[in-house]
């Protein structure tokens, strides 16, 4: 029986992740719609969510033949690998030493890039071009929620938690962007961007010792303790960002 103490990190974790990928998803679709029209964006969606659930149907059952502790440290490898990449990046957004993250300019540039598209070619050419660019933007970032929801849900048990977590972003995030039908600029992306990298890299040293054979000191409650210390250390190293940026421009 998986308990409330243990499923709540993974759910959280994937649900916050996944809110940033979908986020970004939706951006680029809501262009394609407002550019192409509804209908390449809608089916370029709907054919990259096939071809995901294809992947996970077929590659999932796998995992199960995968010895655990394996398992765990080839997963926690990648955790790492991702939840460090994302920290430094919000560490350095945070700290002013690289742009934030604006959906709405993304949008703008979407829209741009689409339009000038339809302009060179005088609207003759068929609605590909906007269905492939719903295509590839669902299918990048759903690649990378199908991989946060299967690492954070690597131990028996906790995968259907984890599935649980993204659906509920997935579900808010396309249920907000349907009602305002505009770019969710509001969502504070970049502050879950920082979110996710402590989550993720505190999962990922986790997964690794446990690949490893070593114990934790409280079993799962030291994921907390993990993703609380690299939250702690990031917000530290973007103080640090800011203060040398500052004597800098002094």
């Amino acid at each position: 029986m998986i308990g409330l103490a243990t499923a709540a990190p993974v759910v959280g974790a994937a649900f916050i992740a996944s809110t940033v990928e979908v986020v970004e998803a939706f951006t680029i679709v809501l262009a394609v719609s407002v550019v192409r029209g509804p209908r390449p964006a809608v089916l370029g969606a709907i054919a990259a969510l096939a071809v995901l659930t294809a992947v996970v149907l077929i590659f999932g059952p796998l995992l199960g033949a995968v010895p655990v502790h394996g398992l765990q440290l080839a997963i926690g490898a990648l955790l790492l690998v991702f939840g460090l990449g994302w920290l430094r990046k919000a560490v350095l957004r945070a700290g002013g030493a690289l742009a934030l993250h604006d959906e709405t300019a993304a949008f703008a540039k979407e829209t741009q890039s689409l339009r000038q598209e339809r302009g060179r070619d005088g609207g003759r050419t068929a609605d590909w071009l906007g269905g492939v660019t719903a295509f590839q933007a669902v299918l990048l970032e759903g690649t990378e929620v199908v991989f946060i929801v299967l690492a954070v849900g690597a131990r028996p048990g906790l995968l259907a938690p984890a599935a649980l977590g993204a659906a509920a972003a997935c579900i808010l995030v396309l249920a907000a962007g349907m009602i305002l039908r505009a770019p969710l600029s509001k969502i504070p992306e970049n502050s879950l961007k920082f979110v996710v990298g402590g989550l993720l890299t505190g999962f990922g040293v986790f997964w690794c010792c446990e690949g490893l054979g070593a114990p934790w000191p409280g079993g799962d409650l030291a994921i907390v303790g993990l993703v609380a210390f690299y939250l702690a250390a990031g917000l530290g190293l973007a103080a640090l960002v800011r203060g040398r940026l500052a004597r800098a421009a002094r």
